[in-house]
């Protein structure tokens, strides 16, 4: 077979890779989620929110998660079907993505977000939230939202396991975006995309946990986060994510969090909390496969393969 035969093969197949859909970033579930990974056991301790509001919610919620991997642009599309009430409580995400981190949270992390970071971190006498075994964090993205008009913001840092890692404010972006957020620090990890559609009014309720309204939740918390803002690095991969609703001066944490916590109530102060404690997981794992551009060539390899052994 001639070689430009082979080449045309080849660069079909890493075009089809390079064509691979990729999920709208609004707050809105796409169908690329597919399938939730894992979904809330737990009525909200943090109220049933019955705005219907892209942006104002007047209670809080984590109904399910679902992630997406693009490999071949190397970006975690990563979706948290609920609410975050409008009053600035605070989502926090989690994520251990590579040896070392921390399982208990230091007290020294990134002063970021006016010290929210440490402050669920040891105060001196030992304490700190706790993850579960096996859990140890390698980075944070923290997001509020409220204010008039409604704003949303994010920040960042990385969690070195001897503590004093980097932490930079995100930005702010508005309910329904593209994610694009403005105005973050310019030493920031560039191209992480967040937004909320906060319009659930289903979902569970602050008496009951309903799997099968949870999983229906279609709107939310939506972020496009590169790797290399996460420290992914080497494929295939799993990667464990930890998220939660916090109070407002992250002082407070409910009991809406993801995995579930099997019905309790909310769980207060964040540097008495040990996930260690709770039965199952108080977190979700997400698999990073192999590029898809690898694979394209693969198939292109094993094509041509086939073709020369048919012309032999």
């Amino acid at each position: 077979m001639r070689f430009e035969k082979w080449s045309t093969l080849l660069t079909a197949g890493l075009l089809s890779a390079t064509a691979l859909a990729q999920p709208t970033i609004d707050g809105t579930r796409d169908a690329l989620y597919g399938t939730p990974i894992v979904v809330q056991d737990t009525p909200t301790g943090f109220g049933d929110s019955t705005q219907g509001q892209v942006d104002y919610a007047n209670g809080s919620e984590l109904d399910a998660a679902y992630a997406y991997v693009d490999t071949l642009n190397q970006v975690l599309y990563l979706f948290l079907a609920g609410n975050l009430e409008s009053n600035f409580n605070k989502l926090e995400i989690f994520f251990d993505t590579k040896a070392g981190g921390q399982n208990r949270l230091r007290g020294d992390n990134s002063g970021v977000d006016f010290g929210g970071l440490n402050r669920m971190g040891d105060n001196g006498t030992g304490n700190g939230l706790t993850f579960d075994a096996g859990f140890e964090a390698d980075y944070w993205i923290g997001i509020t939202g409220g204010g008039s008009p409604y704003a949303l913001y994010a920040n960042w840092a990385e969690l070195l396991t001897g503590g004093g890692g980097p932490g930079y404010y995100l930005g702010m972006t508005g309910a329904a975006s593209s994610g694009i957020l403005t105005g973050g620090d310019p030493s920031a990890p560039s191209g992480i995309r967040v937004t909320i559609n906060n319009s659930n009014t289903g979902g569970v309720t602050g008496s009951a946990a309903d799997p099968a309204a949870a999983a229906a939740v279609s709107t939310g918390i939506e972020l496009a986060i590169p790797f290399t803002a996460i420290g992914i690095t080497g494929f295939p991969t799993t990667i464990k994510i930890s998220a939660f609703i916090n109070g407002s001066g992250h002082d407070f944490l409910s009991n809406q969090v993801l995995g579930g916590v099997g019905g309790l109530g909310n769980l207060g102060e964040p540097r008495n909390v040990n996930f260690a404690n709770i039965a199952g997981d108080q977190y979700f794992t997400v698999v990073v496969p192999e590029p898809a551009s690898l694979i394209a060539l693969g198939a292109g390899l094993a094509s041509l393969l086939g073709l020369r052994r048919r012309k032999v």
